[in-house]
């Protein structure tokens, strides 16, 4: 395993970002404190990278695959013009009603639709196009994921990927070859590297994230 962020520079850049708005501090103390893994949660810089990259691209419609408890949902919200719209899909009906709470307090909550239900198959039922889509779910589904909502992106969209780095362990052929979701990962990220109707950077922000425009 290889340390990608250093905790010192985290906390550092964390200190000298934009602050996290009083309702994120809430989703992440709350997911801190009663939801099993937590560490799912984006947290503070990622979603300030999220919150910059939908004010510099402005979507008007965004697809979010992998709710969890919102944070990241709220983060990319924060981007939409007054007339956007951002639709995030989940499976973990427990969660619902915590997650919709959360949405209710934002100035956004009129703009975000919030699905129950697997998003290889509620995806079917998502009609339009989305300038930006974010997919933070079941990391070995993120193939599936990305050929499913590829013709819901128009030339010039956006497609987030998040965790493509796996703790670094996807830079370790050892590791590709004998743990299922490295290897998964991995070949994830050699299918986006040769696919020829992107472009495609991987960032390492705090698990990885790959950004990835549709040509």
């Amino acid at each position: 395993m290889i340390d990608i962020t250093n905790p010192i520079i985290e906390e550092y850049i964390s200190a000298y970002s934009s602050s996290e708005p009083e309702l994120l501090k809430q989703v992440s103390r709350d997911t801190y404190a009663e939801v099993l893994m937590p560490r799912m949660v984006s947290g503070h810089f990622q979603g300030r990278v999220l919150s910059m990259l939908t004010h510099m691209i402005r979507p008007k419609r965004i697809l979010e695959i992998g709710t969890f408890t919102g944070y990241s949902a709220l983060s990319l919200a924060e981007g939409l013009p007054s007339d956007g719209e951002l639709v995030t899909i989940d499976i973990n009906e427990e969660l619902e009603d915590r997650v919709r709470a959360y949405f209710t307090q934002s100035e956004k909550s009129n703009a975000i639709t919030y699905l129950i239900g697997d998003a290889t198959k509620v995806l079917a039922n998502v009609e339009g196009i989305f300038d930006m889509v974010f997919i933070d779910a079941d990391k070995h589904n993120n193939l599936n994921y990305y050929k499913l909502i590829f013709d819901k992106v128009p030339s010039g969209g956006f497609i987030l990927v998040d965790n493509t780095l796996w703790n670094g362990k996807v830079a370790i052929p050892e590791l590709a070859l004998k743990d299922k979701d490295t290897r998964n990962l991995h070949e994830f990220n050699q299918f986006i590297s040769s696919d020829a109707r992107v472009e495609k950077i991987i960032l390492p922000v705090r698990d990885g994230i790959t950004i990835i425009r549709k040509k």
